[in-house]
């Protein structure tokens, strides 16, 4: 509530008190270059690594929904990234996205091939961040996924193999349909922290190189933290808020479908 009342007004931090100012913040934002800039780095890094994470996590998922040899063990390694702190996990790809004394690029020089900018270079930082991302969150996405396998009814798969179906039809006609729901809340639970992605980003390039990996979270942190620009950057913030909101409500009426169907 706080936040909102500030949003309408114009208060420098530690000068004077908050001055209400109307919609002058949110008019302001909107021909704002560097929110605009935000939104689509938000965008861009946010699409990028929820489908990277939705897809990989339910590949593994099915991998891990079988009976292995030292699956126990694989499955504990696994989860590794998932369990570590966002900070140390940053600070470690930070070194190794470097481009000078990274291990990444000395590996690809060992092989022959170029070495990468990674997280220095304007065209490179977001796949190299959403790299970092899918590293780390996969596994909690995996998770989710086998845990909704687990509990599928043994039925309709012993019907689809009397009736001849394939591993693959039995996948997408029986197992997507049914772990429809399960996919759709992992995507919300992810989405809920991904669009606001802060710790990592912050770590590794604090917005750069520039303002090419500055998501519309940190611009608001900028603006509130380092510019002591208090109200437009809780304008910022009820905009940060309203993306948010808007796209889990969507995912929750399509995991209500899915759980009609």
């Amino acid at each position: 509530a706080f936040n909102i009342y500030l949003a309408f007004t114009k208060w420098t931090v530690g000068l004077g008190h908050p001055v209400f100012v109307g919609f002058d913040n949110f008019i302001d934002l909107v021909s704002d270059e560097r929110v605009w800039n935000g939104v689509k780095v938000m965008v861009t890094f946010s699409g990028l690594s929820l489908a990277l994470e939705i897809g990989l996590g339910l590949l593994i998922a099915l991998y891990f929904n079988r009976e292995f040899r030292g699956s126990e063990i694989v499955q504990a390694i696994y989860i590794f990234p998932f369990a570590a702190t966002p900070v140390a996990v940053a600070l470690i790809w930070r070194i190794m996205l470097n481009p000078e004394i990274g291990v990444l690029n000395y590996l690809l020089r060992g092989i022959g091939l170029p070495g990468s900018l990674w997280v220095s270079g304007e065209h490179t930082v977001i796949p190299a961040l959403v790299l970092v991302d899918v590293w780390k969150w996969t596994p909690m996405i995996t998770l989710i996924v086998l845990a909704g396998l687990k509990s599928l009814p043994p039925d309709p798969y012993e019907a689809a193999r009397i009736d001849g179906a394939n591993a693959l039809q039995i996948f997408w006609y029986i197992t997507l349909p049914m772990i429809r729901p399960v996919l759709i809340a992992a995507l919300m639970l992810r989405s809920l922290d991904n669009l606001k992605e802060f710790d990592m980003i912050y770590t590794i390039t604090q917005g750069g190189p520039g303002i090419a990996s500055e998501t519309l979270y940190l611009y608001s942190y900028m603006v509130g933290f380092g510019f002591f620009k208090a109200g437009y950057g809780s304008a910022l913030m009820v905009v940060v808020f309203l993306i948010v909101l808007v796209f889990n409500v969507v995912m929750n009426r399509m995991r209500l479908s899915a759980q009609d169907r």
